[in-house]
């Protein structure tokens, strides 16, 4: 029974091909498969050979229907869907694998093709095309299958000429005036719908954020002419004189109400204004004033007055501004301790003739002040470790009154190595930590920021983790760190830690340890001899962001990261040296060094299914006054499932130095340079599985200290020779919560080798078990490597 399933599955394969090749027998009467479109444009002088294949591209992805999917020429699920047949009933398992990898003829349709001419032209038009004419027919590709091809006549484009601000003595076109100058329509740019669309919404934005609370883009009228010639447009931007009296005045806030404790349940009760107090006013000036009122409902004062003065812009006697309205609802819940955040404008009366009263009200619905949550996750490293991790958490919102959020965790996990050649280590950790965040800037003394960005952030931590290395060691790490996170834009993010203190104590040393640093091969006694040393880091660490902003160009984004840390600097100063010749606190010589690295990553999309991703990474560590060397907690890696993939974790570098046989096992080495390239394309099967083909290229150096690895683990001027280069093929599958990701690779350059001998390609020889063995690398991780 078994040696027959292989021709019965040869024999399943055999007939979708036959069904495949023989669709027309069963297609409809008179009917014929629809397989695409083509287009024919006969374009005027003035365009140029790259807008017109602009126009072709943007023609075909308005053609309906789309065709069946094919393979190496056949509809294969067609195939698929006449060989499963007609099922008898509409849920059951045929039925089901019909609509599941089958897929019902696409056929030709004369109105169809009236209709694509028609939406085609209009586009044009739209585009500034005027007058452009698209016809459509069929052309039979065999007796079965045909094609659309239109042909479309496409006349040079309009450009436009001047755009004039026509306004009168109302506030709403005065306020529309005074916007003119950022207007979106430039004189000798293309006249095109989409943006003549996107100006008045620009210009109702404008107005909502000067008050004019019910202002509409179709309140906007765009006049154009086109009796200036040349294909030339005219435009005539003015407010139509038929709006509402509403959308003609700006607003003004009377009155702000906060419902921090509201519930559906009890809206009644949760809202009653009778409860409201009013806390005290920023500006003393400001009491005498009538408008200038700031309410609460909240009778058992679980919030503080002065978390809402921080997070609700609009103010009392202020007008209004949509901005600051979606950036107080953005922070309300952003603030993490309200599960459902609303709020209504109540028109209250004229503010005299030319402007209204609003009562703003907000109505907040509260997450339970104290969570507990139990959380079993998966977890892959840079070093190929990968396993599960188990987070017990507390959570405690509003702790102290003003939506700052307590967090504790307590966590217990297993990393497995993976292509590690047998000779991998299992890490067990166990850890606690808790972080206190407050939604300000917590400070002695006063720190301005901007306003009108998202809060910032002061995060107070404190954790301590102990790790099992197998029969190898235990590492027990105790840190504690106070700093800022805030942001100046919505593309730039600043993280600034102004405290941060991280001390590593290794202990319960096994047997395989000292065997290992007492064998010869410095490849595996060197990093080992490093664990031996207790680590205590006093640091600074700065990082800022940038991102690409997503609507300037949605082809190409970029994200740089700079990462800036000095330690040791203040206790240097202090302190004075031992008998040993070093600077300790509490019998620990602490680390002194300066570190910075930046990081940037650009993607482009070639295609709606292919990406073109790039990262650069380039550190260095420079140890001085109280250090010889690089602590190896902040020293840089090459090599693994982030990195080099065509090498083992950590198995490249310093230099040329070789770590065969030793690294693999301890990984504990690494160096005080560091430079890396990636390149990868990334192809859009399915929805679910993609493909990725890549390049990698980066090493590690010592930046002064030889002891370890010899003078060949020193940058030099012949870094470009001793990068180690590898490249491959990668599997991903996208599950939409997490992608897991599978990446082959195999070295071009080796450094470690004799100079002239490093390039491997003329080595590669895939039926040879042995090179296999050596020289495929299978990553297995979670998520993208860059």
């Amino acid at each position: 029974m078994k040696r027959s399933q292989p021709y019965l599955l040869v024999a399943f394969l055999f007939g979708i091909l036959l069904q495949s090749c023989n669709v027309s027998r069963h297609l409809p009467a008179g009917e014929k498969l629809y397989v695409g479109a083509d287009f024919v444009l006969n374009t005027d002088s003035t365009i140029t050979k790259d807008e017109k294949t602009r126009l072709t591209e943007q023609l075909s992805e308005l053609a309906r229907p789309r065709p069946n999917k094919r393979l190496f020429g056949f509809p294969y699920k067609v195939g698929f869907y006449y060989f499963i047949g007609e099922p008898k009933k509409e849920k059951g398992f045929r039925a089901g694998l019909r609509r599941r990898f089958g897929e019902a003829p696409v056929l030709a349709s004369a109105r169809g093709l009236t209709a694509n001419s028609n939406l085609m032209a209009n586009v044009l038009e739209n585009e500034g095309y005027f007058r452009s004419q698209v016809s459509g027919e069929f052309v039979d590709v065999d007796s079965y299958q045909t094609k659309a091809r239109y042909t479309a006549q496409v006349p040079q484009r309009y450009l436009i000429d001047s755009v004039s601000f026509i306004g009168d003595s109302t506030l709403a076109a005065r306020a529309m005036f005074n916007a003119s100058p950022k207007t979106l329509l430039k004189p000798g740019n293309a006249f095109i719908l989409n943006t003549i669309t996107a100006e008045k919404q620009r210009i109702a934005d404008v107005l909502k954020q000067r008050g004019f609370y019910y202002f509409l883009p179709e309140y906007v009228a765009m006049l154009t002419d086109t009796a200036a010639g040349n294909h030339k447009v005219r435009f005539y931007v003015a407010i139509k004189p038929d709006i509402p009296e509403a959308a003609k005045i700006p607003y003004y806030i009377r009155n702000v109400f906060i419902f921090p404790n509201y519930t559906l349940s009890n809206a009644r009760r949760d809202t009653n204004r009778a409860d409201a107090y009013r806390p005290p006013v920023e500006n003393p000036a400001d009491t005498g004033r009538s408008l200038r009122r700031f309410f609460i409902v909240d009778s058992a004062r679980v919030f503080k007055p002065q978390l809402f003065n921080d997070v609700i812009g609009l103010r009392p006697g202020r007008r209004y501004n949509s901005r600051v309205q979606d950036l107080s609802l953005s922070r309300l819940v952003n603030l993490g301790t309200f599960k459902y955040v609303r709020n209504r404008f109540e028109p209250v009366g004229r503010n005299g003739r030319d402007s209204a009263l609003f009562d703003v009200s907000y109505y907040l619905t509260p997450l339970p002040r104290k969570s507990v949550r139990l959380e079993l996750s998966g977890n892959s490293r840079s070093n190929n470790l990968a396993g599960t991790l188990l987070t017990l958490s507390f959570i405690g919102r509003n702790f102290l009154g003003r939506a700052e959020q307590l967090t504790i965790n307590g966590t217990a996990g297993i990393d497995l190595q993976i292509g590690a050649a047998g000779r991998g280590v299992t890490n067990y950790r166990y850890g606690t930590d808790a972080t206190l965040s407050f939604p300000r800037l917590v400070s002695p003394f006063p720190i301005r920021y901007d306003r009108r960005q998202i809060l910032p952030k002061t995060n107070l931590s404190i954790g301590y983790e102990l790790l099992q290395r197998d029969s190898l060691y235990n590492l027990s790490s105790v840190r504690a760190s106070f700093g800022y996170a805030f942001r100046t834009s919505n593309r730039v993010e600043h993280s600034l830690t102004l405290f941060n203190v991280n001390y590593v104590h290794s202990f319960n040393f096994g047997p395989k340890f000292y065997n290992a640093i007492s064998d010869t091969n410095a490849a595996v006694s060197a990093p080992l001899l490093r664990i031996l040393q207790d680590q205590l880091i006093l640091s600074t660490i700065y990082t800022l962001n940038v991102n690409s902003d997503p609507n300037a160009n949605k082809r190409h984004s970029y994200r740089h990261t700079v990462n800036i840390e000095p330690a040791g600097n203040l206790a240097g100063l202090l302190l004075k040296n031992d008998e040993t010749d070093y600077k300790r606190i509490f019998d620990a010589a602490f680390a002194q060094f300066f570190r910075i690295d930046y990081d940037s990553r650009h993607y482009f999309q070639l295609n709606k299914s292919l990406v073109w991703a790039n990262r650069f990474f380039g550190g260095i560590g420079i140890p001085y006054g109280n250090s010889n060397e690089m602590p190896f907690i902040r020293q840089y890696f090459v090599g693994g499932a982030n990195s080099v993939r065509a090498f083992r974790p950590r198995a490249v570098g310093p230099g040329t130095f070789s770590s065969t046989g030793g690294k693999v096992l301890f990984q504990d080495g690494g160096g005080d340079i560091k430079l890396e390239v990636n390149t990868e394309l990334r192809a859009k099967l399915t929805s679910i599985f993609q493909l990725a083909a890549f390049i990698d290229a980066g090493n590690v150096w010592s930046y002064t200290d030889q002891t370890y690895y010899g003078p060949d683990s020193q940058f030099n001027k012949n870094f470009i020779k001793q990068l180690a280069i590898g490249g491959g093929l990668g599997l991903r599958i996208d599950l939409s919560y997490f992608l897991i990701r599978a990446d082959l690779a195999t070295p071009f350059q080796k450094p470690y080798l004799p100079e002239g001998q490093r390039w491997v390609l003329n080595q590669i020889n895939l039926r040879s078990p042995e090179w296999r063995r050596d020289n495929l690398i299978l990553n297995i991780a979670v998520g993208y490597p860059f």
